[in-house]
């Protein structure tokens, strides 16, 4: 018969815990202390605080910022489980000094101190600077979409609410008309009641609706059109993305190139990024000029960003403060010839049955002005030279008594049903004022050997920032509402991006 060890719970060890030797040298928590006792000035928080001469004495902000920080370094947002860890966990125990402030306090703390955060994201970064970490040679710009505490259910424009709120009326009044014209006794008292709460949340939904189209007026894009708001969060937007379609933010950073730190950070509440290339690039030069650098060495400064930068007021603002940039358009890898095959990686779509004919399809002759369909039926030249946009086309139509009758017509015009014969336009080239632009300047910059080397770093400055907080760190999303709580929780993720560079790079003894 086996023999095991005999255990009793009825007894008691005593464990003697010195909190100062839990935090020991070379670790993370040691930096933090560091930091927070010896470089950072908490003054800022002393406004919040009017209790001199009554009341309960508060929690140490340098307390509440410790843990709060070591939290959210293990990916852990949640304020009930950052107080559940400052009772259990020993590391938490000795940087709150076995405090245990409660989770409201914790929740309070970090949802109300966006403005205080902000000051010490530029904290930190001068103790980069100091450390050696910020380099000036170049900084790229890029966004990362993180879902955030709102339900896109609750997303529309005006219009499309105000016609949820008829809809869900009419539901009620559908299920109330049953009631008044079936007989209470022969129905079940639980699916009345359950009935009866179902009326009551669509009520409470209608209210809420009618409540957010009184007192909120319609959002508008950049072309002046509604867009879509959220009832929970108006300050978020959906977003498409990667893993399907989210209500979130854009969380957008200014990342330099020596050790990837982060030089701005900033939420914003919509998906395109047409618009954010100045404000950001300009968050960055007060940073850079914060912990001494020159105007001079800023404008010296290489700037990178993709596509979704690109458009004609950013490279207006970049030519006008004469910064040195390669921003990337949406025909950049198109004209690249390392690129010229990628097309055929790429899945086909088998939903879609016939490819429509291109003018590529089309057999032409510039000199003699002529074209042929891919049927093979002579078109007439309607015009020699036709400007559209930017660019110059010689355009063709084909004879009314051709479409009708052709056996390709599904698969070259536009629509099954459309009457009008099928025109196409061949490019002739751009207009001779568009070559001299800043769009094709940009072009032939980014095209050019130097332009491609510098404009390929981007990739490993700034990605590797998003990839460190999103799957490192483990933060995937926002856990508060409103641009500027979200604005703070972005900026406190990025800092502590910060913090963990200063720990490995930073100072030799962490």
């Amino acid at each position: 018969m086996p023999r095991f060890k005999h255990y009793d719970y009825n007894q008691t060890k005593m464990l003697p815990i010195a909190f100062d030797r839990q935090i020991l040298p070379g670790s993370f928590e040691y930096t933090l202390d560091y930091l927070v006792e010896h470089e950072l000035d908490l003054s800022i928080f002393d406004h919040r605080y009017g209790n001199d001469d009554g009341g309960r004495p508060a929690y140490d902000p340098r307390i509440l910022l410790k843990v709060v920080i070591l939290a959210y370094s293990k990916g852990i947002t949640s304020s009930r489980k950052i107080e559940a860890l400052c009772r259990d966990n020993i590391l938490f125990m000795a940087l709150s000094v076995d405090s245990q402030p409660h989770f409201t306090t914790i929740a309070e703390f970090i949802s109300s101190s966006h403005e205080e955060i902000s000051a010490l994201f530029q904290q930190v970064l001068l103790v980069c600077g100091d450390c050696g970490l910020i380099g000036k040679g170049m900084f790229a710009i890029d966004g990362c979409k993180l879902p955030s505490n709102a339900s896109k259910e609750w997303s529309g424009t005006h219009a499309d609410l105000n016609k949820k709120r008829k809809k869900i009326d009419r539901a009620v009044r559908r299920m109330i008309d049953t009631h008044k014209a079936c007989d209470q006794r022969d129905l079940d008292d639980t699916f009345t009641e359950r009935e009866q709460q179902q009326i009551k949340t669509l009520r409470k939904a209608s209210r809420k609706i009618k409540h957010f189209l009184d007192s909120c007026d319609d959002k508008h894009g950049v072309n002046g059109q509604p867009i879509k708001s959220n009832i929970t969060d108006n300050d978020s937007a959906k977003m498409r993305t990667s893993h399907g379609v989210i209500q979130g933010y854009n969380g957008v950073a200014a990342v330099d190139d020596k050790h990837q730190i982060v030089l701005a950070a900033q939420a914003y509440g919509q998906a395109q990024e047409h618009g954010l290339l100045e404000p950001m690039i300009e968050q960055t030069h007060a940073a850079l000029s914060h912990i001494g650098h020159s105007k001079r060495s800023i404008q010296k400064t290489k700037i990178t960003a993709d596509s979704g930068y690109h458009n004609n007021t950013a490279l207006h603002y970049l030519d006008d403060n004469r910064l040195d940039a390669y921003i990337a358009d949406k025909g950049f890898r198109a004209r690249d010839p390392r690129f010229k095959d990628y097309s055929r990686h790429k899945p086909g779509d088998r939903l879609r049955s016939n490819k429509k004919f291109t003018p590529d399809d089309f057999r032409y002759d510039l000199k003699k002005k002529s074209c042929c369909c891919p049927a093979g039926k002579a078109m007439w030249l309607e015009s020699a030279r036709v400007k559209i946009d930017h660019h110059y086309f010689m355009r063709f139509r084909a004879y009314e008594k051709d479409c009708p009758i052709c056996p390709l017509r599904e698969q070259c015009l536009r629509n099954a049903n459309q009457k009008s014969p099928r025109v196409v336009n061949i490019n002739l080239g751009i207009s001779r004022e568009h070559k001299a632009s800043l769009i094709e300047k940009m072009k032939h910059k980014i095209d050019s050997p130097k332009g491609r080397h510098h404009y390929s770093k981007r990739l490993g400055i700034v990605e590797p920032v998003f990839g460190n907080i999103n799957t490192t760190i483990g933060i995937r999303r926002f856990s508060l509402r409103g641009k500027d709580k979200v604005n703070g929780q972005w900026q406190l993720m990025t800092m502590i991006h910060n913090i963990l560079k200063i720990h490995r790079y930073g100072w030799e003894w962490a």
